[in-house]
């Protein structure tokens, strides 16, 4: 089955397709649909690894945190119903 990934984005529903061997994340795939550069998004989250020894609430809440302040909401990531 396939993934949709539905977000909201400068005010505008967009939703695109999600495929694990393509993108690391969900967040790598909506960046890379609205073209956006993640290189400084990847390096804090490493160092912010290195610190919490990749407590899975604190990586979670620091990529949401992120996104909201490039302007993204509602990220839900769904099966495709075929």
């Amino acid at each position: 089955m396939a993934f949709r990934i539905r977000y909201h984005y400068r005010k505008q529903q967009k939703e695109i397709g999600f495929a694990n061997d393509k993108h690391h994340s969900l967040y790598d795939a909506i960046a890379a649909a609205e073209g956006l550069d993640l290189s400084e998004f990847h390096r804090m989250e490493a160092q912010l690894a290195n610190v919490s020894r990749n407590d899975r609430k604190t990586m979670k809440d620091f990529q949401e945190e992120y996104f909201r302040k490039l302007g993204f909401s509602q990220i839900t990531i769904f099966r495709e119903e075929e």
